[in-house]
C-alpha cells in the first residue's frame, strides 16, 4: 500500500466545493482544509505507483479550482506508540 499526502493549492473562492470533489475521488480517503500557505491536503492510499499516477495527475489535478498541487508518498507508517519506542532513550 502506498500513502501520499497530496499538497494543494485552490482558487479561494470554491475551496469547499473543490475538497468535496477531490473526497469522492477513489483512493482519496482523507481531505483537510488548512491554514498556512496550502489550502487543502489530501491523504491518498492505494496499491501501487501507477494507482498514484492515475490520481494525482489524472484525477485530482483536474478538478476544477485547484491550482497546483505536490506530492509527498510516505516511506513508512508510524503510530505514536512506534514513535515514542523510535525516540526512547531507554530511561524508564
Amino acid at each position: 500500500m502506498i500513502t501520499a499526502i497530496v499538497f494543494i493549492e485552490a482558487e479561494v473562492s470554491s475551496i469547499s466545493q473543490t475538497a468535496e470533489q477531490i473526497a469522492e475521488i477513489p483512493g482519496v480517503s482523507e481531505v483537510y482544509s488548512v491554514t498556512g500557505d496550502l489550502d487543502l491536503i489530501a491523504m491518498v492510499r492505494v496499491r501501487s505507483h501507477e494507482d498514484l499516477a492515475k490520481v494525482v495527475p489524472d484525477r485530482i489535478n483536474k478538478v476544477p479550482g485547484v491550482l497546483s498541487t505536490q506530492t509527498q508518498i510516505a516511506f513508512r507508517a508510524l503510530s505514536k506508540h512506534d514513535l515514542e519506542d523510535a525516540f526512547a532513550i531507554g530511561l524508564d
